[in-house]
């Protein structure tokens, strides 16, 4: 026996039909862009050589929907100085290391943080000139109530980090801003600048000053009442020594 499908009921198949494919459609779109920020990521990420810059950590997201227990960065070599910043409900370990710089900092939650809530850690560093140019990666270790998501990723030369499913945070470490003042040799002295300066400078000091003038003018005046006074005294002298008839 064959059964004919009405027309109303073939609108009917197709319409779910379409609906669904919109609704998967929907659901890969949106998948991607949570996908994408379902990472741990690090701000600002660069930074220059030989100043201090604070890093902040991010994540918000659990371990397959898990609550996040600690967080265990990675400390890489080219860090000249480090200090993790006290967090309100994070308590802080610094592991191995020596001359003060750990190998490890672990940030542990006070109470679990659950997924879907945005959470931060930070912390102080100094990268030291050796790694001006290069990027830095911060390996992260996020343990969960159940589970752990490594997030230690390093894309290799040419490999766009954004493919990667677990990519560590990283910095790119540009040249010092501070160049000028931390060794290399010094510009060449140049003396005929100096005279030349100088000169300039004598010549606006005389310029701007009036005294100079002033006294000069001051003295010429003297020295004519003083010769004034000389010529009377003179004549004076000269009239008593006329014989007076």
């Amino acid at each position: 026996m064959t059964t004919t499908e009405t027309t109303p009921a073939r609108r009917a198949r197709r319409t779910g039909t379409v609906s669904a494919g919109l609704a998967l459609a929907a659901g890969l779109v949106l998948a991607a862009p949570l996908a994408a920020s379902a990472h741990v990521t690090v701000s600002p990420d660069e930074a220059s050589a030989g100043d201090s810059a604070v890093l902040t950590f991010a994540f918000s997201h659990g371990c397959e929907q898990s609550p996040t227990s600690s967080l265990t960065i990675d400390v890489p070599d080219g860090v000249a100085s480090i200090a993790p910043q006290i967090e309100p409900g994070w308590s802080i370990q610094r592991l191995g290391g020596n001359e003060g710089i750990p190998d490890q900092i672990v940030f542990t939650a006070d109470a679990p943080v659950e997924s879907g809530l945005r959470a931060t850690v930070t912390i102080q560093v100094n990268f030291s000139e050796d790694v001006a140019g290069d990027t830095v990666a911060f390996p992260v270790v996020q343990t969960c109530v159940d589970g752990k998501t490594e997030w230690t990723q390093i894309a290799e030369e040419g490999e766009d980090p954004h493919d990667l499913d677990a990519p560590a945070p990283t910095v790119l470490v540009a040249a010092s801003t501070m160049g000028d003042h931390r060794g290399g040799a010094p510009a060449a002295h140049d003396e005929s600048a100096d005279d030349t300066a100088g000169q300039a400078a004598t010549v606006d000091a005389s310029a701007a000053d009036p005294t100079p003038i002033v006294l000069g003018a001051a003295g010429l005046a003297l020295g004519v009442a003083a010769l004034a006074v000389a010529i009377i005294a003179l004549r004076r002298t000269r009239s008593r020594m006329l014989p007076r008839n």
